[in-house]
């Protein structure tokens, strides 16, 4: 993962309402290990964040400057640390502006992975801890806390540059049950989303229970299929990729790699070329559960219709072709 520029600012601000203290700092941060293992475990702990939004910049404007600055670095008119330093200041303001924000470590990314640029923007914090020293004395230790990243975005450059139409070129965590804590960052960043990941997942996942149903496969075909779908969607999630459409259809079928990808396009889902994968949404779709009063059901999500059934009127689920297992059980307690 070359990276080409790196800093790290300090927005000193305490959860008391007092004006906050920013530390900027001068140079970038010369390459070295510690660097790339710290970028590396952000893109970790950044793909496996459930909740994030997809989007695209608002037009530059006195509200929204960072996409103006961005341009001007990436064409030249000013360098990386004098963009992070101009992005720093206005994140502090609005910081400032916001009852529910703390501060914490800005850092500022600029990287490329295979062939695509990003810039990756985080608030970290430290965690207390402990160490052992060189003289084997256990003594107190802080370290940046990835765990708990909820200040975070990421911009795919090449995909800004390159495709003026696209709408999700901008990813960021949101804020859990609604909460407004990351509306000060996404402003920050100037974003708006274009894309709702957990919808067009779920479009998707209809898109393809229609498609198994139309093919009318057997279940062990049905079951290789979601999983091909359910892995591929799960891997591009933990890469921070999107889901090409094209390329999944060719993992379904691989006798006919265009079968669902024309099945969507004819049906008219609605789909765009490549979807962001939404987590949460895919690891439901994988099974379905459901416990209460001493009762827990789980099973396969393509197994409904063919081994099990639900009744929606007389609110009835029916499981045909009973695990021998439990068949065993049932019949003893019969007995």
């Amino acid at each position: 993962m070359p990276i080409r520029h790196c800093i790290v600012h300090l927005i000193d601000k305490k959860p008391d309402g007092s004006p906050s203290v920013l530390h900027l700092r001068d140079t970038e941060l010369a390459e070295s290990q510690a660097i790339e293992n710290l970028l590396a475990d952000l893109n970790d702990s950044y793909n496996a964040k459930q909740g994030k939004a997809w989007g695209f910049f608002h037009e530059e404007s006195g509200a929204y400057p960072f996409s103006g600055w961005l341009k001007d670095y990436l064409d030249g008119g000013r360098d990386f640390t004098t963009f992070s330093r101009a992005a720093a200041e206005h994140l502090q303001k609005l910081m400032d502006e916001s009852n529910l924000s703390v501060g914490g470590h800005v850092l500022f990314a600029h990287y490329q992975q295979g062939m695509t640029e990003y810039l990756a923007i985080a608030l970290l914090h430290h965690s207390e801890g402990v160490a052992v020293s060189e003289s084997l004395e256990v003594t107190p230790a802080k370290h940046l806390d990835l765990a708990q990243l909820h200040l975070a975005a990421r911009i795919n450059l090449s995909e800004w540059k390159n495709n003026k139409q696209s709408k999700q070129y901008v990813s960021f965590i949101k804020g859990k049950n609604g909460k407004k804590v990351s509306d000060y960052f996404r402003d920050f960043i100037g974003c708006q989303e274009g894309v709702d990941a957990p919808s067009e997942t779920r479009t998707l996942l209809k898109a393809f229970s229609d498609f198994v149903e139309s093919e009318d496969l057997p279940e062990e075909k049905a079951r290789e299929k979601t999983d091909a779908l359910v892995d591929y969607a799960t891997t591009q999630a933990r890469l921070g990729e999107p889901i090409t459409l094209e390329e999944l259809s060719g993992l379904i079928d691989e006798e006919r790699p265009r079968a669902f990808y024309e099945h969507i396009r004819n049906k008219d889902y609605g789909l765009s070329p490549e979807i962001p994968p939404d987590k949460r949404t895919l690891n439901q779709f994988r099974r379905f559960t459901g416990r209460a009063e001493g009762l827990s059901i789980s099973f396969e999500a393509h197994l409904l219709g063919s081994k099990v059934e639900y009744d929606e009127e007389r609110d009835l689920l029916i499981i045909r072709q009973v695990p021998t297992q439990l068949k065993d059980q049932l019949k003893r307690r019969k007995d």
